[in-house]
């Protein structure tokens, strides 16, 4: 099953929370791990009936859920047809990797700009990542440097501390999610970026704010030029 790092499998005290939650959520949060891990792919249909018998709740908390995922552009309702996950054109796809390019961009500028101890508590975590990414790329592993690739990225969003630029975030991920490895299907793409996750870790190491938000701009709008090229 694909994976991002904000969607895990709930432990108790998650179950917990959960159980607090309006019904139409939890069912929410079933078809978007349905959609991320790929379940439910571009252009399939979403069956109604079968989410609720699945879920075992009534069609009404199922169209609630699946309205709240049209508003985040995930699926799209057809008149007299139904509801399908969104297939997302080329000109989207290029769209959403230059909003991404500056979520990113400002996601380092506010974490070089925070103090040295949060900065080093990331660049751990960071460091962890690119290890993870450079064990896959030797090992061939694509989803595992998915995986690892996007645990970087999202430890920098959220050491940002920015509510509303983590929920945009997360929303143009889940969107772009059903690009996510053809970008990555060369061992050449792979070394090229962690070339580039090791140059922005060291900015952000540094304090350095405007390289670090050059950089990670740079990598986002490189991933699309290999997306690009490896698509063509």
């Amino acid at each position: 099953m694909e994976w991002l790092p904000w969607i895990e499998r709930p432990d108790a005290e998650r179950l917990a929370e959960i159980r607090t939650l309006p019904l139409s959520k939890v069912v929410r949060d079933e078809v978007l791990a349905m959609i991320v891990g790929g379940s439910l792919q571009p252009g399939d249909r979403i069956n109604e009936p079968d989410v609720a018998r699945r879920l075992e709740v009534s069609r009404v908390p199922v169209r609630e859920a699946l309205r709240e995922l049209e508003s985040t552009g995930l699926v799209v309702s057809r008149k007299h047809a139904g509801v399908f996950v969104r297939e997302l054109s080329p000109v989207e796809i290029r769209h959403l990797y230059q909003l991404r390019a500056v979520f990113d961009g400002l996601a380092g500028r506010c974490v070089a700009e925070q103090p040295k101890p949060i900065r080093m508590a990331l660049c751990e975590r960071l460091e962890a990542s690119i290890a993870a990414m450079r064990s896959a790329s030797v090992q061939g592993g694509l989803q595992d440097y998915y995986r690892a690739n996007l645990q970087f990225h999202w430890d920098i969003v959220i050491t940002a501390d920015n509510p509303e630029l983590e929920s945009s975030y997360r929303s143009l991920i889940q969107k772009l999610h059903v690009s996510r490895l053809r970008n990555l299907s060369q061992a050449s793409s792979m070394q090229a970026s962690i070339a580039e996750h090791e140059a922005i870790a060291e900015a952000l190491s540094v304090g350095d704010a405007a390289r670090a938000r050059t950089l990670l701009e740079s990598h986002v709008n490189d991933a699309w030029s290999r997306l690009n090229k490896e698509a063509s």
